[in-house]
Parts: structure tokens; sequence; C-alpha cells
């Protein structure tokens, strides 16, 4: 599945959020989106969805124009939006969170599959599964949201800031997943991810969001050699790292 987003902005009132961004997602790749808070990370994922409504600009899946799509169209064709802060739904058990991921299937049989897939890689999921996901830790409850997602069978998964709050161990335990799911379903990512080196490790390409407009793209070696971005994002230990002067 390929992504295609040509000259899209989102306005809040007279606020221009996301200014003629234009990116693309191939299949089976991982592109990341860098950028300080409030450079309109989050808006440009919710607009590629359907949740934020675009002032104008085009969203092309495989090559159709679904800008005027709903968002459970878009979700129907494979496109799934991991939001920022997880938004699971504390009330419900782990399990019945689990089970709305999969709203847009009828393939109960593959769904319970997944589902203990998904336990058998996290066992502490599984042995909350009948609690209510508010008795989950940070990382548990982002452990959770990546599951619902991947149970909505996505072709292309966004991920919106999926280590934030969470402690380095789990950080590499979050990236881990979405890795394995990479591998393991062929599954195009496109992740926005304040933590710039590790997004930079794992993607093959990468977008530099400032002020809702699109100022740097290229590589992860091209960009880590970049004297700007790595004063800006990644810090001089990163510099000296990369063996940029």
């Amino acid at each position: 599945m390929r992504l295609e987003v040509r000259d899209l902005q989102v306005r809040y009132g007279r606020i221009d959020a996301v200014r003629n961004v234009s990116l693309s997602v191939e299949t089976g790749e991982v592109v990341a989106v860098l950028g300080a808070n409030g450079a309109g990370k989050s808006s440009l994922l919710k607009a590629i969805l359907g949740l934020e409504p675009a002032a104008s600009g085009t969203v092309l899946i495989d090559g159709t124009d679904a800008i005027g799509w709903p968002p459970s169209r878009r979700v129907r064709c494979g496109l799934v939006l991991v939001p920022e802060g997880r938004r699971i739904v504390m009330s419900l058990t782990v399990h019945e969170n689990l089970l709305m991921g999969a709203f847009t299937r009828s393939d109960a049989a593959a769904v319970a599959r997944e589902i203990d897939e998904i336990y058998a890689h996290f066992p502490n999921l599984a042995a909350r599964r009948t609690m209510p996901a508010s008795v989950l830790s940070g990382g548990e409850q982002q452990m959770l949201a990546i599951g619902r997602g991947l149970l909505a069978n996505p072709r292309i998964m966004m991920l919106d800031e999926p280590s934030l709050g969470l402690s380095p161990r789990l950080t590499n335990e979050v990236f881990a997943m979405i890795m394995r799911a990479h591998r393991e379903r062929g599954l195009s990512i496109l992740l926005v991810e304040q933590n710039t080196q590790k997004a930079l490790d794992i993607a093959s390409r990468a977008y530099v969001l400032e002020l809702g407009r699109i100022v740097m793209e290229g590589t992860p070696r091209a960009l880590r050699a970049d004297r700007s971005l790595c004063d800006a994002y990644l810090g001089s230990g990163e510099r000296r790292k990369s063996g940029a002067a």
C-alpha cells in the first residue's frame, strides 16, 4: 500500500497548522516525521486519516484520492492511527480495548488468533486481560494501543509519539514491537516521534517539520550529517557520532 500526501493544509481559524505538506510512504517503508512541539505533526496525521478537515490538498491511497472519505473508510482501506496519548478506554477491560481495534472486521477466528499472539508477546497484558485498562502502566498502555491498532489489520500504520512519557527500557520495547510488526506483516509505517535518534535508527527516510512546513527531508545518514538538524534536534553527542564537523 502506498500513501502520498500532496500540498496538504490544515487550519484552525487563522492559524495554519500544516502548510502545503507533501510526503510519501512506499509499500513496506518506515518513514519518520520529526519536529518540535507545535510543529504540526499530530495535525498532519489526523488530517491524513480524516480526523481533521483539510483546507486543501490531497491524500492518495494507492493512487486514489481519499480526501473526501470519512475516517472509517480510510481505516477499512488499511490506514490506521495509533494516537498520541494512547487514547485507550480506561473503564473497559484490556481485552475489550483490543476488540475495539477489530470493529471493522468480520473474521472472528483470525481476530482471536491475533489477540492470542499479542498476549503471547506481552504476558503483562495477558495477565490483566479481564481488568480495566486503568490498572496498566504507561508502557503497558502503549503496548495495548499498538495492539489495538494492529487488530484493525492495517497496511499503513501511523504512530504519534509512541515513546512519549516512557522510560528508555520501555521505549526500546515499544520500538521492538513496531519493528516486529513491520517485519512480520510487511507493514508500512509513518512515525511521528520526538525521540529523533530512535526514529532515525529505524526509518529509511525522514521529514523534518517546522511551523507546519517541511524544511528538510532525506535519509537518516544525510540528516544526521546536517549541522542545523543536529543542533536543533540531536545535540552535539549525536553530531560527533555521525562524524559531522
